[in-house]
């Protein structure tokens, strides 16, 4: 009984393990399509196929295990192409990327909704409202240190209170993060 007993808390622990081992990445309309039935905050990674910093932090930041855990607990992952061919339906309207080259090497068409968030460099990571608004775009690499203070802040609401720069700066130098790089 003992030894059946330890089998099945090990096939658990193995399986919970396996559960956080990567991100529950979606699509942009599927995380939306969530939203409705579940409200739940949304967070973006927008990268291109080119972006050396965006495959770092896939490999990095997204695969530490706090940063997993975390963002599986909290929010919607989405991953977007910023030069893809998605097919987008975000906030009444229908963004493409009709000047899209396939077989084209490095550098794409900037797909519309990159354009209409502002996404202004790669990686960007985006943050939407648990109704699918904006909140904030991050841009630039960011360590699983570094990316700890964005996803809590927004998780329990914080940036709320955020609204000026000496507001910022406090909540930084207060802010106890957890996570190891």
């Amino acid at each position: 009984m003992k030894k059946l007993l330890l089998i099945v808390f090990i096939v658990f622990g193995l399986a919970q393990t396996h559960a956080q081992k990567e991100i529950n990445w979606m699509s942009m309309n599927d995380a939306l399509a969530a939203q409705s039935e579940t409200p739940k905050k949304i967070i973006m990674d927008v990268y291109t196929i080119w972006c050396g910093p965006c495959k770092l932090l896939d490999k990095n930041t997204f695969g530490n295990k706090n940063v997993i855990q975390f963002i599986n607990e909290n929010y919607y992952a989405v991953k977007f192409n910023a030069e893809g061919t998605e097919e987008i339906t975000y906030q009444d309207f229908i963004y493409t990327n009709p000047n899209y080259k396939k077989g084209r090497k490095g550098r794409n068409s900037t797909h519309f909704l990159a354009g209409a968030l502002k996404i202004s460099g790669y990686p960007s990571i985006v943050f939407f409202k648990d109704n699918g608004e904006l909140i904030q775009v991050v841009t630039g690499y960011k360590t699983p240190t570094q990316l700890e203070i964005y996803l809590k802040m927004i998780s329990n609401d914080d940036y709320k209170e955020l609204t000026t720069i000496k507001a910022w700066e406090e909540y930084q130098d207060n802010f106890k993060g957890t996570f190891k790089d």
